[in-house]
């Protein structure tokens, strides 16, 4: 009788702590996504800020409308690299530091779009991102479905986007640029779903502690880069020009 009992308490208090550590994963997996996207909507404000704060400003004309210009283009992809090349060699301050860093130096890039677009169609247009990148990584950490073969394609699909952007620079054809505006869309749209899975995944595949803190803030620059290409890719559609 008193192993019968024994064996029970035995079962009880094991099925207690894999009910414990199951919320304990959850609780933990719920931190660490809101990380992300605590990352990722504050790059997208600071972008925004400097943005505005550049294109109403006399130098940041001056800069817009001069060769400077391209510097600022490109320089973000400088951080971008070094983002992905230090993950595993920068602290974890570092890491955060360029992303800000990041986020900002995006911002005097969009600038521009002040000088194209009216404000209203740019607000509408942010909406409307906004909108479609919150109902797509939703999907993308709810489904069961595994979209690592979709993102593959979509990834491939995106080098084949930068070639045909490139080659529109010499052509200035507009029914490529809407192919490319159109096809842009749909590509980070897919890309919202898959990263946020993949970030979901990481997730589990982290111990914690530093590198968690890594995986977030890698998570946060991989959404980050698909809301503000979706959004200047549909402002292509939605602007209002000026």
């Amino acid at each position: 009788m008193a192993n019968w009992n024994d064996s029970r308490m035995t079962v009880t208090e094991s099925a207690a702590r894999g009910r414990n550590g199951a919320s304990e994963r959850d609780a933990g997996l719920r931190s660490y996504m809101l990380s992300v996207y605590n990352y990722m909507a504050g790059g997208v404000l600071l972008t925004g800020i400097v943005a505005y704060l550049v294109a109403h400003s006399a130098l940041g004309a001056a800069i817009i409308f001069s060769p400077l210009r391209w510097l600022v283009i490109l320089a973000p992809l400088a951080f971008v690299f070094a983002l992905s090349a230090g993950v595993n060699r920068f602290k974890l301050s570092t890491l955060k530091t360029l992303f800000w860093s990041y986020a900002a130096v995006m911002g005097l890039s969009m600038a521009v779009i002040f000088f194209v677009y009216t404000g209203t169609s740019i607000a509408q247009t942010f909406f409307a991102t906004a909108a479609a990148f919150a109902g797509l990584s939703v999907f993308g950490y709810l489904t069961k479905k595994d979209l690592s073969g979709i993102g593959s394609f979509l990834i491939m699909a995106v080098f084949g986007l930068i070639v045909a952007s490139l080659l529109n620079m010499f052509i200035h054809s507009s029914s490529l640029q809407f192919g490319i505006s159109a096809l842009g869309v749909l590509i980070f749209a897919g890309l919202t779903a898959y990263d946020t899975q993949q970030i979901k995944s990481m997730y589990f595949m982290t111990s914690g502690g530093e590198y968690a803190g890594k995986m977030a803030v890698m998570g946060a620059l991989s959404l980050y880069l698909d809301f503000i290409n979706m959004f200047s890719f549909l402002l292509n559609f939605m602007g209002d020009r000026r």
